[in-house]
């Protein structure tokens, strides 16, 4: 299965290379990032190597033990060397595209990178994590379920300021494929660019997200003359219970053209979902199946804080570069409670880091209790403010 990490805070950007590629400097002077090694449980590393503490079944009355080693690798352990991709939210966009009216007008828009190289070998990917820092940051890497290895097909895709991806697979989808584009919306089936279940899934979450309308802005994404109308309400932000109803609509119907085309034979879907609009967030973790679980997805609402090179911790502990730090005070930070890395180039105390969540395939940092297992058809919706709720979904 393919990984994914997203993190969003209304006040606190992140660095990208320090929450997607490398350690802090170790020596002085400092090394330059190339030479860094990611952190041990970073994305960029999760090619290959995976940490999946807590996965349980959550429905004891069925199935109370442990998930199985055998299940773990049915869906989570997978070479992930099918591509990678991010999209991290800037103001450049909304600063020099024609005005719209400002009571619509997004502050963020999603910038996209997309390549087929493993992220660690790709020196313009570093390059970008070294010198960009966002507010809002989603990166995927892919394992390719029958579709072409190409930049078009990586996650995550973005229709104007939503940006989707996905962990999992939508069972049966080249059965189901026509079916589900009669149900999208004209505006997003052509919007649609590659071949990926996925792609398809998220056009038809805008469907229901954004329905049709006579409403449409000039494209902000796109410099040529003549280029077809925006749809204005992809520009626009919608509430964490409108993207939620617009989430259980379409898994519904998912599920639903499955039993019509297959009947009995249909299979159960993994569909671990993220999607932000650059002010909130909100991201499934399902399996339509009694028993099985879909693949593990976590959130962590400090682990920001760990993986900052600004703060005293470390995201690797005690076998970070720079060895214990035990909590102890450093340059006068004060680390957070529970630290064991140590990081002697901190300029910040772990209390003044701002409110922030981060969700993701698998954690990325050493604290295993700064990361809390979503459980299976839940949703986790975090919302302007940084609020958090965890929801069950009925579908």
């Amino acid at each position: 299965m393919c990984r994914w990490f997203a993190y969003i805070s209304a006040t606190e950007p992140c660095l990208l290379e320090d929450v997607l590629v490398s350690t802090y400097p170790p020596s002085n002077p400092p090394l330059t990032s190339a030479k860094l090694p990611a952190p041990a449980h970073a994305l960029s590393k999760q090619i290959h190597e995976h940490y999946l503490p807590k996965l349980l079944s959550h429905d004891p009355a069925i199935h109370a033990e442990h998930t199985t080693e055998a299940e773990i690798t049915l869906r989570n352990r997978l070479f992930n060397v099918d591509g990678f991709g991010m999209a991290w939210y800037t103001p450049v966009l909304s600063a020099f595209s024609p005005p719209v009216p400002a009571s619509t007008k997004p502050a963020l828009h999603p910038a996209l990178y997309k390549n087929v190289q493993p992220p660690l070998h790709d020196s313009n990917f570093r390059s970008l994590c070294a010198n960009t820092s966002s507010t809002v940051l989603l990166a995927h890497i892919r394992a390719a379920t029958a579709t072409a290895i190409t930049p078009t097909n990586n996650h995550p895709f973005t229709f104007g300021i939503h940006t989707i991806m996905h962990n999992g697979y939508i069972s049966s989808f080249a059965q189901i494929k026509r079916s589900l584009c009669a149900s999208m919306s004209q505006e997003a089936f052509e919007h649609i660019q590659g071949n990926t279940d996925t792609e398809h899934l998220a056009a038809l979450l805008m469907t229901n997200l954004c329905p049709t309308s006579n409403k449409h802005w000039p494209n902000p994404y796109s410099g040529e003359e003549g280029e077809a109308p925006f749809p204005a309400a992809w520009e626009e932000y919608h509430s964490v219970e409108e993207i939620h109803a617009a989430l259980v609509k379409t898994i519904s119907t998912i599920n639903e053209l499955q039993k019509a085309e297959l009947g009995a034979k249909a299979q159960p879907n993994d569909l671990n979902i993220c999607i932000t609009d650059g002010r909130s967030l909100v991201a499934l973790r399902y399996r339509n199946h009694a028993t099985e679980q879909p693949p593990s997805l976590y959130y962590s609402t400090s682990a920001g804080v760990t993986l900052n090179r600004q703060f005293p911790d470390h995201p690797d502990g005690a076998k970070g570069p720079h060895g214990k730090g035990n909590g102890k005070t450093v340059n006068g930070k004060r680390a957070a409670e529970g630290a064991e890395g140590h990081n002697p180039h901190a300029k910040r105390d772990a209390d003044d880091h701002g409110k922030h969540v981060i969700i993701a395939s698998e954690p990325t940092t050493y604290k295993e209790k700064e990361w809390t297992l979503i459980e299976k058809n839940r949703m986790l919706l975090v919302g302007p403010n940084g609020s958090v709720k965890v929801e069950e979904i009925v579908v």
